[in-house]
């Protein structure tokens, strides 16, 4: 094969290896951003490690002919996209379950996620995406603007309202599960 299938193969193990060591985190930043939906959050993951495969298989980890220098923060972008260009595409005629699947639960706080996930599941896909990117990633506002193709000032805005209304409507419930 010579020295271009060398590289190709070490392109191809140096990918598995990042899709291994980042699966899980994608798939857990997937479940909050699909509300608890799964079945999508683990359609997002493929799209997305698809997706960089076939950055990282073309260059080598290399994006516009300069190296990815955070392969981590850049499928994190790229997951993010994908989960707002999938609810663009989505039928307004579709509607998500009203109820959450029975989800095994290991630690004492489930009552707490269940709810915080109810609460996103209810939330718009937008309001949704910007409080996972600055709560759940701590990205900052500018990388959540740049992430989501909007204003710094609308990333602060939407954070501001998508926190008054998990507030509201979790209301004292919040206090009472995060007590237990």
């Amino acid at each position: 094969m010579g020295a271009t299938g060398t590289a190709g193969g070490g392109r191809d193990a140096e990918y598995r290896e990042f899709a291994l060591a980042r699966g899980g985190h994608l798939y857990r930043s997937a479940c909050l951003l699909t509300g608890g939906d799964t079945h999508l959050a683990e359609d997002l993951v493929q799209e997305t490690l698809g997706r960089m495969y076939a950055v990282w298989r073309r260059s080598g980890g290399l994006f516009g002919g300069r190296r990815i220098d955070n392969p981590a923060g850049y499928a994190q972008r790229v997951l993010h996209r994908a989960f707002i260009d999938h609810h663009r595409r989505r039928s307004s005629t579709e509607r998500p379950s009203g109820e959450l699947p029975e989800l095994a639960v290991q630690a004492d706080d489930s009552s707490l996620r269940i709810a915080l996930l109810d609460a996103l599941a209810g939330m718009a896909p937008q309001d949704r995406a910007v409080l996972v990117l600055r709560y759940w990633e701590d990205v900052s506002v500018e990388e959540t603007a740049d992430i989501l193709r909007i204003s710094t000032g609308a990333v602060r805005t939407r954070s501001s309202r998508a926190l008054g209304r998990l507030r509201t409507q979790l209301g004292d419930s919040l206090a009472d599960l995060a007590a237990h």
